[in-house]
């Protein structure tokens, strides 16, 4: 049975700060002052409504959010967001919501609010392969929109969007699943954001959302109860059981993200290093390896690459294993590989990687 840690490249969910593992380990049975575990807690009690608040301090904290946006965790993932959106702000209003579809999950959250009413897309990647994000200058947001809807990290394709302005006074809309906390961001661009927390916020099973308030207000009123934002925020996200245990482990993971790497400026800067690592080692292989996304559109949580010679990934992969580097293989709908380095990879992981890229391509590149 093995008891050392492997290098977990997995695009989701993510790796995790091991000093959270080791508290977490250390407390899951007797949480301390409380004389039960986390995952027996009443949500109804003081010292979950303790850990929620300061789940909710810490995030307020490291994205500097204005008091005039509300932070709600909720079940569902990102997909439910897909859903909520649209049901929320575009059912029943006769305007057009404008989407930004830079890969797999842009498409996705495009086909949901389809359901709902005049979905339309402002630009696509799809023609390209998906392997670059637009720029400014390509996108066509209408006058009339309900809002415009982007995905900031493309995990499957390795596309990551910089901030990208809209014009007008058009509500943005931002799924940023898996590089949500990976970087300091202008909030005062979105009007509403979300991300499931299985990248870097923590476990599976709590979707934080971001919505600024004045949104509330546009939102249909011919929605179920639990499809409501506004009993969501009414309910200081408690209108019926949150998952608690994953709450407790985003707390534990924001403060390790203030604490130990001393916020999210320097949370960017350490990302930036981590993935300059491997895409150099792409960029000076003479084409033995080929990335998918094009350098200016380069994702730093979501590193995708082919080699050349597609009949050595089988030998990498056996390499790669043997090395402890582990969940690399590529979206089934893409091939190749995928290094996701959220957050709490660390970067003895990286240059691991990064060395066996080196060694593999010394040996068969002839």
């Amino acid at each position: 049975m093995k008891t050392t840690r492997l290098f977990n490249f997995s695009a989701g969910p993510g790796t995790l700060p091991l000093s959270v593992l080791q508290v977490v380990q250390q407390h899951l049975v007797s949480l301390p002052g409380v004389g039960m575990s986390i995952m027996e807690l009443s949500h109804r009690s003081s010292a979950f409504e303790e850990i929620l608040g300061t789940a909710e301090a810490n995030l307020r904290d490291l994205m500097k959010l204005p008091e005039h946006y509300r932070i709600l965790f909720l079940h569902g993932g990102a997909t439910l967001q897909f859903s909520m959106i649209p049901i929320s702000f575009l059912r029943g209003t006769g305007s057009v919501a404008e989407y930004v579809v830079s890969g797999t999950w842009g498409q996705k959250a495009l086909n949901e609010a389809r359901r709902e009413g005049d979905a339309r897309v402002s630009w696509t990647g799809e023609k390209e392969g998906f392997t670059r994000a637009p720029l400014p200058s390509e996108i066509n947001i209408g006058a009339d929109a309900a809002y415009a809807h982007l995905t900031s990290n493309e995990t499957i394709q390795g596309i990551q969007l910089q901030d990208l302005p809209l014009p007008g006074t058009t509500p943005m809309f931002c799924d940023m699943s898996s590089d949500f906390l990976s970087r300091a961001i202008d909030i005062e661009r979105y009007a509403l954001f979300y991300a499931g927390a299985q990248k870097n916020a923590g476990p599976a099973g709590v979707t934080v959302v971001v919505i600024r308030e004045d949104l509330l207000e546009r939102a249909s009123t011919d929605i179920h109860t639990l499809l409501d934002y506004r009993v969501h925020v009414a309910h200081d996200s408690m209108y019926n059981t949150p998952p608690v245990f994953a709450i407790y482990v985003v707390m534990l993971v924001t403060q390790w993200l203030r604490d130990k790497i001393g916020g999210l400026e320097n949370m960017g800067t350490i990302n930036e290093q981590k993935s300059k690592m491997l895409y150099d080692v792409i960029d000076q292989s003479n084409g033995f390896y080929r990335g998918h996304a094009r350098p200016d559109s380069r994702s730093r949580m979501n590193v995708t690459w082919h080699i050349s010679d597609d009949t050595l990934a089988t030998i990498f992969a056996r390499q790669a294993q043997e090395r402890e580097l582990v969940n690399l293989n590529g979206h089934r709908s893409m091939g190749g590989f995928r290094a996701s380095i959220y957050n709490a990879m660390p970067i003895q992981g990286v240059r691991a990687l990064r060395d066996l890229m080196l060694d593999f391509q010394t040996q068969y590149s002839g």
